[in-house]
């Protein structure tokens, strides 16, 4: 059996707002890790059937940044659903939402 790794490393300052974000990955090409401004892990406890999440980002991330990552992170959300589901319909649904909220945020395709 294959295994990977990924690991994360949070610089905080004195206030624990995250300063930088460094990720890296057994099975990336780069060997070395990667700065991020932002990142939201999800998980899914089977146990008690909710999710977990962890969102951080960097005090030197800019609202208009933000924007993107989230507009980025709810489009890719549809690819994973449709890849794990095959619903098309709702992810249509969500594909239109996308639209609307890039129009809303004022975000360039």
């Amino acid at each position: 059996m294959k295994k990977a790794e990924i690991k994360l490393t949070v610089a905080l300052d004195e206030k624990n707002i995250p300063e930088s974000i460094l990720w890296e990955s057994t099975d990336n090409q780069q060997q070395e890790a990667l700065p991020v401004k932002s990142m939201i892990l999800a998980l899914w406890d089977h146990n008690y059937k909710n999710a977990l999440r962890i969102d951080l980002w960097t005090k030197d991330m800019s609202v208009d940044e933000m924007k993107r990552f989230f507009y980025e992170t709810l489009q890719t959300m549809g690819d994973s659903f449709l890849r794990a589901t095959g619903e098309e319909a709702i992810v249509e649904d969500l594909r239109d939402y996308c639209a609307h909220f890039a129009e809303k945020m004022k975000l360039t395709q």
